[in-house]
């Protein structure tokens, strides 16, 4: 039975997702993405102009999902600097092992995609830009419930984020999760 049109979109892109998040994204191509998600290659004309649009898609839709998947470990009834750190327990959870479910895309594509192309640099942008903000909003709340201790939200979400991203690429250098351990310890310490 064939698939309907949005449904045959998502399932190519969930395929191509897995893949990239354990190749990258030079590294896999069209045929691989079509052979595995068992589309004809005409189809994925039909649905991307372009390997290009193709990932800004793929992109999009991760940080669409990741967003809705954060949103309410950040917005929770506990105090700024808990959901924080609940948050940023999450990220340990979900990135110290070699799963592919709920990985980085940031950590994994963001380097090499950026030097590719301009408009997948800018979804990539976007996105991490959106993820800062939520992190500040918990931050703000935390300044209001007196459990963050910090004068500019916004300086403090984009150093926590940054410090949790190289953390998360160190981790995968040295295959251990002591960078998380240290980007926590890091992190309560920045909270106050």
């Amino acid at each position: 039975m064939k698939k309907p049109a949005n449904e045959m979109r998502e399932h190519i892109l969930d395929v191509a997702r897995a893949l990239m998040t354990h190749k990258g994204y030079t590294a896999v191509g069209l045929n691989e993405v079509l052979s595995t998600a068992g589309v004809p290659k005409g189809s994925f004309y039909h649905y991307f102009k372009s390997k290009e649009e193709f990932g800004q898609a793929l992109l999009n839709e991760y940080f669409d999902e990741y967003l809705a998947r954060i949103a309410p470990i950040l917005d929770q009834e506990a105090s700024g600097a808990e959901s924080l750190l609940r948050y940023f327990q999450y990220w340990i959870e979900t990135q110290h092992d070699d799963s592919v479910g709920n990985k980085c895309l940031v950590v994994k594509l963001g380097a090499e995609v950026c030097d590719l192309s301009e408009v997948m640099r800018q979804v990539l942008e976007r996105g991490t830009t959106r993820i800062v903000d939520l992190i500040a909003d918990s931050i703000e709340r935390g300044i209001s419930d007196g459990s963050v201790a910090t004068s500019d939200s916004i300086a403090l979400a984009e150093s926590l984020y940054q410090l949790w991203l190289g953390a998360s690429l160190m981790a995968k250098v040295k295959r251990s999760t002591r960078p998380f351990e240290s980007a926590l310890a890091m992190t309560k310490s920045l909270l106050g």
